[in-house]
């Protein structure tokens, strides 16, 4: 799997006209969702201390949709290829801005309602805030896809038991949790996340500051157009 920094900071990205250029309507959002929608490559929008971003970044990329009932309550209707690579990560993102070591607790809910089919991730996506690491926590994953770099470790953390890889997209370097069952709900303890990386193993500094996370939906194929819903999202931390 290649990935880029790219899709996070909202850069351009070159991409064919095809139909990222296309307007597809919103039927297949919810009637309920009235607050804010787009179809744009990369429509975002503010709401309740969220960002939320539609974010189709990769090559080869079908269209897709995204809606919000609030920043927490939203969804992606998307219709990618049956390629491979990356098409989009549709996203929520909620800004931290705290150092590891001074962070006391960072955790987040999530409940989701995902496709049997297509190929993608549902994933948290942490940064700091030089963009020089970056930590994913794939909660469910379907098809055809796979992180980047080799595998280290299973280990049990946050609430949850994870199979764990490491490498680099040639931008940053990628430390990427696997729940090791899908789960579609629940809660995730980011802070032993965090000290686990820096503390037990030093692969990133203790005072590297968490400047964005993610959640959301990295897609690599939905023929046919699939929904993808966001029942529930939260992100705290101090």
């Amino acid at each position: 799997m290649v990935k880029s920094a790219i899709r996070k900071v909202g850069m351009a990205v070159l991409a064919p006209a095809m139909a990222l250029g296309a307007t597809v309507g919103l039927a297949s959002a919810p009637a309920s969702a009235a607050v804010w929608s787009t179809c744009d490559q990369y429509g975002s929008t503010n709401l309740n201390g969220y960002t939320l971003y539609n974010n189709i970044w990769g090559s080869g990329a079908g269209s897709q949709c995204m809606w919000a009932n609030s920043g927490t309550g939203w969804g992606v209707w998307a219709t990618h290829p049956n390629t491979g690579g990356i098409k989009s990560y549709a996203n929520s993102t909620k800004s931290i801005n705290k150092s590891i070591d001074s962070l006391g607790w960072l955790t987040s809910n999530y409940d989701v309602s995902v496709p049997s089919s297509g190929a993608y991730n549902t994933s948290y996506d942490i940064w700091d805030n030089h963009h020089q690491y970056e930590i994913m926590l794939w909660v469910n994953y379907n098809g055809s896809v796979g992180p980047i770099g080799t595998y280290q470790a299973n280990v049990t953390l946050g609430g949850h038991n994870w199979n764990v890889y490491k490498g680099t997209n040639g931008s940053n370097q990628v430390f990427s949790f696997l729940r090791t069952t899908d789960s579609n709900s629940g809660t995730v303890d980011v802070k032993p996340v965090l000290n686990w990386i820096a503390y037990t193993k030093g692969w990133m500094p203790g005072n590297e500051v968490i400047g964005d996370v993610q959640f959301g939906y990295e897609i690599t194929s939905s023929s046919g157009g699939l929904n993808f819903n966001t029942n529930n999202l939260t992100v705290s931390g101090g």
